[in-house]
């Protein structure tokens, strides 16, 4: 790490600033009264929505040779079919898509508390949003919880040749702020992409936001710090400079 003070901080969007997990959770919610009101889906609505939830989590697409909408329909379309069996449901796996994302972005919000530190961090130092994910799907949220106007730029893995943790990502959002690696911090909650990222591109510090208060697994990526919660970075922030003080 070099002596430099911190001129940027570079954020993940999902589950460091807002609670997309909770979002999502809310969406299938939604879906489940639907199968079970509309349709007469008991215990099977569950299942449909588990079944799209582990899709979810496997999801790999190429995001010029796919749609993000298809691909999203065709998991519930393929959890209807493997729960329900019968023939295929493709208007019924549109209306379950369909109501789970609106409902997954009505609750994705920035806090007031979030925002308020977005403000005063950015009379310090530069901000930027780094996020990894489809392009259509992450420019929705980013629209949704109205975050545009705290960031001095904003950046989406989907529109770049690569995502995070490849330091070329890093390096571009660098070049966007007019600063070195060595001026930058990355905060995010995901080890593997935000933290393996910002110790590839070599930046001068990565904290990882751990709410849930595990313990990194070896051979896990290590990051700099741990915090429980993003509201806790300007204190952090503060100590770091105040360490290149002391160096200098």
């Amino acid at each position: 790490m070099g002596l430099s003070r911190v001129r940027a901080v570079f954020f993940d969007l999902d589950n460091t600033l807002i609670d997309t997990a909770g979002a999502s959770r809310r969406g299938m919610l939604e879906v489940i009264k639907l199968l079970q009101s509309k349709y007469h889906y008991k215990e099977e609505a569950e299942v449909i929505c588990d079944k799209v939830q582990v899709k979810l989590s496997k999801e790999c697409f190429h995001p010029y040779s796919t749609c993000i909408t298809d691909v999203r329909t065709s998991h519930w379309e393929e959890a209807i079919q493997e729960t329900r069996g019968g023939a295929d449901n493709r208007k019924l796996a549109e209306e379950c898509y369909f109501l789970w994302k609106s409902t997954r972005l009505q609750h994705m919000t920035l806090a007031e508390d979030v925002k308020a530190m977005l403000t005063e961090l950015r009379k310090e130092v530069r901000l930027l949003l780094l996020t990894n994910g489809d392009r259509q799907t992450q420019r929705e949220k980013i629209e949704a919880c109205a975050c545009q106007s705290y960031f001095d730029a904003i950046v989406v893995g989907g529109e770049q040749k690569e995502e995070k943790p490849a330091p070329s990502i890093f390096y571009h959002c660098c070049d966007l702020l007019g600063v070195q690696p060595g001026d930058c911090v990355m905060v995010g909650d995901t080890l593997e992409t935000d933290i393996q990222g910002g110790l590839n591109a070599g930046l001068k510090a990565t904290v990882w936001i751990n709410k849930s208060g595990k313990v990194p697994l070896t051979p896990s990526p290590m990051p700099h710090y741990m915090v429980s919660s993003v509201l806790e970075l300007p204190a952090l922030l503060q100590s770091i400079d105040c360490k290149v003080s002391i160096s200098v």
